[in-house]
């Protein structure tokens, strides 16, 4: 992930404990038709304090007053922080790695997993986050036209803010440079143990494929 953005988000949730009033939140928590799971349950098994769950929480409210988010609305959320491309795609990409339960709608408990692991999650969680991400049909292989819907939507999404200006070939060929050196049986999809071998031995293809950078 860039870094200035889990800087960006960290100093948002550090600048926001300081002034945030615990039993208002408590009460909020109570507020909502979809109730997410106790704030200690939620701290046992995310790295976030319990202030900042609370924060989170409220921040989440704001956008989903129901306590859950549907693809459109997060669709249309994501879509402010990409205005120069077209965030569409991506954002449906990374609304069903977000939907774990694949129930069509994301919760707090959700999005919190998630972005715990993202923002403060070893380098192999990420890489397994990134996996189930990229692995679209959820089958527990990537294949290499998963990979191209991927890319391609990252630089659909970037737009025309990439320099030099992307060809429109530029993602296919990353890609096959990219599965070429994954696929190391060439049996022609690549296993989460591929995937994260390769990654952590070739920091470029890490960078090169965008795996935390635009999540945030």
């Amino acid at each position: 992930m860039d870094a200035k953005r889990v800087v960006t988000v960290s100093a948002r949730v550090d600048a926001a404990v300081s002034s945030t009033d615990s039993v208002e939140d408590e009460l909020e928590l109570s507020a909502v038709r979809h109730r997410p799971e106790g704030l200690e349950q939620l701290e046992a098994q995310t790295r976030f304090s319990r202030k900042e769950l609370q924060i989170l929480y409220r921040g989440f409210k704001n956008e989903c007053p129901s306590g859950v988010v549907n693809e459109e609305t997060f669709k249309d959320i994501y879509a402010q922080f990409f205005p120069q491309g077209d965030a569409s795609t991506y954002a449906h990409f990374l609304f069903n790695a977000f939907d774990t339960d694949h129930n069509g709608s994301v919760s707090f408990e959700d999005f919190v997993m998630g972005l715990s692991i993202l923002l403060r999650g070893t380098v192999q969680e990420k890489l397994i986050w990134a996996f189930n991400l990229y692995d679209i049909n959820k089958d527990g292989y990537i294949t290499k036209e998963e990979m191209l819907d991927i890319m391609k939507a990252i630089y659909d999404m970037m737009g025309k803010c990439t320099y030099p200006v992307l060809k429109e070939e530029t993602p296919r060929q990353h890609v096959e440079v990219f599965f070429q050196k994954m696929d190391k049986n060439k049996d022609g999809v690549v296993t989460i143990d591929e995937f994260i071998d390769c990654c952590q031995n070739d920091e470029n293809i890490m960078r090169s494929m965008h795996l935390f950078e635009n999540v945030l």
